[in-house]
């Protein structure tokens, strides 16, 4: 598999193992409490951010959608669009050195990227689907490190989507697309749309459907090379319904009619469905799923009765909820059309989370801006009454009073008079990145967060969710082993007989972390007891 270099790529390519661990700290709670438990607005960068979800939601996002810079060298983005932010710089100064200096604004998009798509993909389910939105300007260059990160077997499409439909006028071809480009882990599948009955024009006594020719319209197949598809269908013609439908059997009965899968011009060709299955679905003699209605030519034609009210995806997306001014429009009418440029239309993130997700799905935005994604994922809980979690990360100074505020409006409603809209209910909890756990040498920090080193310590042995215990050394027992942090405000605890026996779980063995350990290498060994110092032998994730 072809692999791109860039300028800093040696320099960013483990970087996302060395990001600093900074805890999530909880600073307000907004409408619902107990929804708000689950849906999070993170203010921070959104790499340290991405490492501090780690601990509880590792292989737990069943979607994400982000809307990166799509690095155009407009310098007039709010979200400045060419990674010249001074938080980018500075990062980058920091991680690649002196070759930053020389990076193109390629470069400099490549690694600032990389490290985030790495810990978005530790934190991607199995069964999970991400969706990134880009332009021209990167797409080429995110193809091939999405290769590089998810696996080349692990695309699913690219999807054209129609932004503007009058195009970018003031170059040589108007420009009216972007892209959406679609990675799956290993067990992903993508879903349907639902149309709410929008394609199924006609009706019966079964209700909704739409009439599909059973015969093969692909010119390349017939009796030649499909022979188990090319068999007799034999019409009633005496039983008509009320709609014209005359009932079918594979059986010959007195009085049936054959028809065979010729095309208009008497050529072979075959049915879409095999004999056992259109026996089945006519077995009981009704036109329900299958019937033949007569040309004005004369000729016997069979259909199907299509009754799915969903329609699979297809790559060129055009419909009007889809456009970039409509998500501008979108924020108007919250108020909030003043403090950013270019949202992302709801239609749009609602569609890719329809597709990818169920009504418990966890969905991720790791660059909010200005809230769309949120917003989506309430409005489609509401719409089907579904309990969806959002998680948000949003590095900018505007993470409380537009990503928060607008996500504040759609839950309790705006707008006024006749122009008011519903909340749509809900609630969210706003969080800020605390104190890194360690310092640059790896030490604890000081003060130490003594509830969030449990759950890190926890996370770097089991990577399994946390659940606080009532006894305070003991953080939990997974897979036969009881896990242990000696520590309390004053710090790290040494492990002696007398701590030891402090210790009322009993398990088939023990990972106990201390300051120090006074027991015999062979009392730990007989006992089944491994023993960690504290910071020294504390995993980094």
């Amino acid at each position: 598999m072809p692999h791109l270099h860039w300028i800093g790529k040696e320099k960013v390519i483990h970087h996302h193992n060395d990001v600093i661990y900074r805890p999530l700290i909880a600073k307000e709670t907004f409408g619902d409490v107990e929804i708000a438990k689950g849906n999070m607005i993170i203010h921070g960068d959104n790499l340290e951010a991405l490492k501090s979800l780690l601990p509880q939601y590792e292989g737990r996002v069943d979607c994400i959608y982000i809307d990166p810079p799509y690095n155009t060298g407009n310098e007039s983005w709010v979200y400045n669009d060419n990674v010249n932010h001074p938080k980018i710089k500075k990062w980058l100064g920091e991680v690649v050195g002196k070759d930053g200096e020389d990076l193109s604004r390629h470069d400099k998009w490549l690694c600032m990227m990389y490290p985030r798509l790495k810990l978005l993909h530790k934190l991607l389910a199995e069964t999970g689907v991400i969706f990134i939105s880009l332009d021209d300007n990167e797409i080429v260059h995110l193809r091939m490190i999405m290769n590089e990160i998810f696996g080349e077997n692990s695309f699913i499409c690219q999807i054209i989507v129609q932004s503007n439909k009058r195009g970018q006028t003031y170059k040589e071809i108007a420009k009216t697309h972007e892209y959406l480009l679609c990675f799956g882990k290993s067990e992903a599948e993508i879903g349907e749309l639902s149309t709410e009955g929008t394609n199924l024009p006609e009706n019966d006594e079964y209700g909704k459907f739409s009439a599909r020719e059973l015969r093969n319209r692909n010119p390349k197949f017939g009796r030649h090379n499909r022979p188990n598809l090319f068999y007799p269908i034999y019409v009633d013609i005496s039983a008509s319904d009320t709609n014209g439908h005359y009932p079918i059997s594979t059986e010959l009965k007195e009085g049936f009619i054959e028809v065979l899968p010729y095309n208009s011009e008497g050529v072979e060709s075959c049915w879409r469905w095999g004999k056992p299955k259109t026996a089945l679905s006519t077995i009981d003699g009704s036109t329900k799923e299958l019937f033949a209605k007569q040309t004005r030519e004369g000729a016997w034609r069979i259909f199907e009765k299509y009754r799915k009210e969903s329609v699979k995806v297809k790559s060129i997306w055009m419909d009007t909820k889809h456009i970039s001014e409509q998500g501008t429009n979108e924020l108007a009418n919250l108020g909030l059309a003043d403090k950013f440029q270019f949202p992302k239309p709801l239609g749009l993130v609602e569609d890719c989370i329809a597709i990818a997700t169920d009504e418990d799905s966890i969905i991720l935005d790791s660059f909010a801006g200005s809230g769309t994604t949120a917003h989506a994922v309430l409005r489609l809980n509401a719409e089907e009454k579904s309990h969806r979690e959002f998680i948000l990360i949003e590095m900018m100074d505007y993470a409380k009073d537009l990503t928060a505020e607008r996500v504040r409006r759609a839950i309790t409603g705006y707008g006024v008079g006749d122009k008011t809209v519903k909340g749509l209910g809900g609630g969210f909890t706003f969080y800020d990145l605390g104190l890194a756990l360690f310092d640059d040498k790896g030490n604890l920090s000081e003060p130490v967060n003594l509830s969030k080193l449990r759950e890190y310590v926890w996370y770097v042995e089991t990577k399994a969710p946390f659940t606080e215990q009532t006894q305070s050394d003991f953080l939990g027992c997974f897979r036969g082993i009881g896990y242990y942090l000696l520590m309390d405000d004053s710090g790290p605890i040494s492990l002696t007989y007398r701590t030891l026996a402090k210790i009322s779980q009993k398990q088939d063995s023990y990972v106990i972390y201390g300051e120090s350990c006074t027991l015999s290498e062979e009392f730990l060994l007989k006992n089944h007891i491994i023993f960690k110092k504290i910071p020294n032998q504390l995993a980094r994730i």
